[in-house]
């Protein structure tokens, strides 16, 4: 019998794979199809890339709105136009003379809530069409501009090499934050053409790069038995999610999906947020949450226990 595997699978993705190739060959190795990732990494980007499997999959947009951190390096002196290193340079300078603390005082600049034009090398959609689709025929296109939150910003290492210097940065961003374009705003902020040279995801949807698993971890794990114990249970995903406990006359009416009066559930809802909801045994039945005007509490997502 086929083995069901349900959960999220933590893997660190290697440099020269899409996130779909991850996926894919999850699915090979994993013997399912039922298989989603939580957010497109670029071929030669690192890191975390966690996948959902099984009816895991349903949880993948919650996973996908949470913050991500990366480790990233800029290089000033030289510009290219994707915006990162497997681009064409289309300008170079000489990036010698600014120092560490102009650097530093210059990324401050870039925490809170600021403005990005997508690169025309990203998959944002325009008429339809791909924008890297537009740029392999050689076309620029207007971009509207959109907003995103950059949490935390710091500095890890400042090194100048020949004409150029390179600056390394930990960020800890929102959903949809474009690095290789924090990478050219903040030289642009500095005075200098720049672009991305390095990238690594460490951490995505609360999961840090020190709990993932590469390919050949999870072929050993496979060919031990201990793969489902590096599984990260649904429920456990979704920590962000506040917990609560439908009482045990309505735990079989939540299961069913019929609406829960405010009073079956503790502690009492007070949001109209997401939340998690257990039987007083612990078992996670699902993702419930409040009706703004009746407060009655229903079904989200339904995780019927295990039989």
């Amino acid at each position: 019998m086929k083995k069901t595997w349900e959960g999220i699978l933590p893997v660190y993705k290697p440099a020269g794979f899409t996130s779909h190739d991850v996926v894919a060959k999850a699915r090979r190795l994993l013997g399912m199809k039922r298989i989603g990732h939580t957010g497109t990494l670029d071929p030669q980007v690192t890191g975390v890339l966690p996948l959902c499997l099984g009816r895991a999959t349903r949880v993948v947009e919650y996973l996908q709105e949470q913050p991500k951190e990366y480790q990233a390096t800029l290089r000033l002196g030289l510009a290219t136009d994707t915006e990162d290193m497997t681009g064409t340079v289309v300008e170079e300078a000489d990036a010698q003379a600014v120092t560490e603390e102009e650097a530093a005082v210059v990324l401050r600049r870039f925490t809170g809530v600021i403005s990005q034009v997508p690169p025309m090398y990203s998959a944002v959609k325009v008429e339809g069409k791909r924008l890297y689709e537009l740029a392999r025929e050689g076309k620029t296109v207007e971009r509207k501009s959109r907003e995103v939150t950059i949490y935390e910003l710091e500095m890890n290492s400042f090194a100048k090499n020949d004409t150029y210097t390179d600056v390394s940065f930990r960020v800890l961003c929102s959903k949809g934050t474009y690095i290789r374009t924090l990478c050219v705003d903040i030289g642009r902020e500095l005075g200098y053409p720049s672009t991305m040279v390095r990238l690594e995801r460490t951490m995505s949807a609360g999961i840090t790069a020190d709990r993932c698993l590469t390919f050949e971890d999870i072929e050993r794990c496979m060919a031990d038995g201990s793969l489902e114990e590096r599984l990260i249970p649904v429920d456990e995903a979704v920590a962000f999610m506040p917990a609560h406990t439908v009482v045990k006359q309505k735990a079989a009416a939540a299961i069913q999906g019929q609406r829960l009066s405010p009073g079956a559930v503790l502690p009492p809802v007070e949001h109209d947020l997401p939340i998690r909801l257990y039987r007083e045994d612990g078992q996670f039945l699902g993702i419930f949450g409040r009706d703004p005007e009746s407060h009655a509490v229903t079904a989200i997502k339904v995780f019927l226990p295990e039989q």
